[in-house]
């Protein structure tokens, strides 16, 4: 027993490697885990303390523990034998199709990266860019929401902009779950998006067994309280227009919901806009071509940057204009009669669309897109005091810079004469016509509140 044993030293190496992950795995590893997951607590509570919504256990769930909880559900498993049968496969290939859709669809959200990168960086970006305005069409109503419901912000897509403009200023209500498309599974974004929360999405896919892993996930979000983000135009308005609600997200949300058993939905529609949206031209672009591919021409970015970054060293860098955000009126689930996906679409666009903002942009825009001769200054300002008066009547989300008129009107001429879209001589201002369909884009953000009345002046 005592005898001495000769080992050699490729052996000893492989006994002590073995014994030292053994080691991590057993003591260290559980220690550090134990310290990061009490460190995690902290800073949720202390972020719960102030928010309105507090950031719900479902979403700090560890992510491996919510894919083995999804691919599990029983509905899942269900679709799974579904589709072994549907498609002669054994159901353990169904079964890992499954896990990869689960793998791909579940966030790893994080509070540290949330609320101690994302929100801080977008409030950098969003306040050097543009003015920022929040407003609301009935603010009694949003802030008389039940505590206890689940919130789903339905918005208008104007711009990519959107998700850093919301999550600024948003970010005393809650921590949003957003609902991506595929275009941002990109490294290294893929990650960064998953430890905000957000989920990714195949908006084209008609693969049943994807999308019953996605419905599933959904669901568990909304009955676990999950303050969610939807964008049901399903994807950025290329004529800058609202379009048709596709009812995908909302109909999983509402298939599952029992007025008696579960708590309540709350829809807050949003809406936004801009003075310029960058990507203006490219969506525009799109639109001639009748297809949503987007040419990302990385030159052209570069360069858009580096004379940003020109103006910003010469002290000539503008901000450009407002980007506004607006809560609609809320929609209780619960208190909805007529629960069909059609018709609570159809009403969430409605409320969405009253919430859009008037900025001086789309306000110069709507008033210089039917006008086929110039224009002086003087008859601009008397058309837009008109507009805003009866827009104010309508209770319009006016967001003029100081409330305004004369400046608005001042600020919206000289944003669209710097960018070519409208010319001046003599001072009377005419439009581009190498441009006008930008001016109709900025235009078209807000027709719904001037319809029947831009062509009173031609």
């Amino acid at each position: 027993m005592f005898e001495t044993l000769a080992l050699p030293v490729w052996l000893v190496t492989l006994i002590v490697i073995f014994a030292t992950v053994s080691a991590i795995d057993r003591v260290l590893v559980p220690s550090v885990r134990w310290f990061f997951r009490r460190r995690m607590e902290r800073v949720v509570a202390r972020l719960n303390a102030r928010l309105e919504r507090p950031i719900q256990p479902f979403k700090l769930a560890r992510r491996h523990d919510m894919i083995q909880r999804l691919i599990y559900d029983p509905a899942v498993a269900g679709a799974i034998a579904k589709h072994a049968r549907d498609e002669g496969v054994p159901e353990n290939v169904a079964f890992e199709s499954a896990k990869r859709y689960a793998r791909e669809i579940v966030p790893a959200f994080s509070a540290t990266a949330y609320f101690g990168f994302a929100t801080r960086a977008a409030m950098l970006l969003s306040r050097s860019l543009f003015r920022v305005r929040l407003g609301y069409v009935d603010q009694e109503a949003v802030e008389g929401i039940d505590p206890d419901a689940t919130v789903i912000f339905v918005m208008n897509h104007r711009s990519n902009m959107d998700y850093v403009l919301v999550t600024y200023l948003a970010a005393k209500r809650s921590a949003l779950s957003y609902a991506v498309g595929e275009w941002a599974r990109v490294w290294p974004f893929q990650g960064l998006i998953r430890a905000t929360g957000a989920y990714f999405i195949r908006r084209r896919s008609r693969n049943q067994l994807y999308r019953r892993v996605l419905a599933r996930y959904v669901q568990m979000a909304t009955n676990a309280g999950v303050t969610q983000a939807f964008f049901p135009e399903g994807g950025l308005s290329l004529d800058g227009k609202l379009a048709p609600a596709k009812l995908g997200l909302l109909s999983y949300v509402i298939n599952n919901f029992d007025p008696e058993g579960d708590k309540d939905v709350v829809f807050i529609p949003v809406g936004l806009n801009y003075d310029r949206i960058l990507e203006d031209r490219v969506l525009l672009e799109a639109a001639d071509k009748d297809e949503r591919r987007f040419r990302f021409r990385l030159f052209d970015a570069i360069g858009f940057l580096l004379r940003q970054l020109r103006n910003a060293l010469q002290g000539r860098f503008h901000r450009f204009g407002g980007a506004s955000m607006c809560y609609g009126r809320p929609l209780s689930l619960r208190a909805v009669a007529d629960r069909r996906a059609e018709k609570l679409g159809e009403t969430l666009m409605a409320r969405m669309s009253e919430a859009v903002p008037i900025l001086p942009v789309p306000l110069i825009a709507s008033i210089m897109s039917d006008q086929s001769r110039p224009v002086s200054r003087s008859e601009i300002h008397l058309l837009a005091r008109a507009e805003v008066d009866r827009l104010r009547s309508q209770s319009a989300c006016l967001h003029l810079p100081n409330d305004d008129v004369e400046f608005s009107v001042q600020l919206g001429l000289r944003i669209l004469y710097r960018r070519g879209i409208l010319s001046q001589q003599d001072k009377m201002f005419t439009v581009n016509e190498a441009e006008r369909g930008v001016l109709q884009f900025y235009a078209a953000s807000v027709s719904q509140f001037f319809a029947g009345e831009n062509s009173k002046s031609n």
